[in-house]
């Protein structure tokens, strides 16, 4: 077992430049070979990009890596142009949409687990 700082190599965020939500969605750009720097870590999380467009999320739980590493390295890796890493999807919202009771029931709910 490797420790995550080791595997992002201190960093605890990636580049300045992304900004990389938990349900970004994430797609591999080139099916191909891995580029050169694609370490063990970074080549198994393409793997499980190249299976299908996926959530941020959704990779973070099935590399069985913490959101902060799995997020350095998708910086990483759409550095290197690999990756494209898409803003989640916004729906529009409409007054009297969100009913204040619900989210109270849903806040309470959450505070319980």
């Amino acid at each position: 077992m490797v420790r995550p700082y080791t595997v992002t190599r201190g960093r605890t965020r990636p580049s300045a430049r992304l900004a990389i939500d938990l349900m970004s969605r994430v797609t591999a750009l080139e099916p191909g070979p891995d580029g050169p720097g694609v370490d063990h870590a970074r080549a198994a999380l393409l793997g499980h990009v190249r299976r299908g467009p996926r959530p941020v999320v959704e990779l973070a739980a099935d590399a069985d890596l913490p959101l902060t590493v799995v997020r350095v390295l998708l910086g990483d890796l759409a550095e290197q142009g690999l990756i494209r890493i898409d803003a989640p999807r916004r729906l529009p919202v409409h007054e009297g949409t969100a009913d204040p009771e619900l989210l109270r029931e849903i806040v309470r709910r959450l505070r319980e687990l």
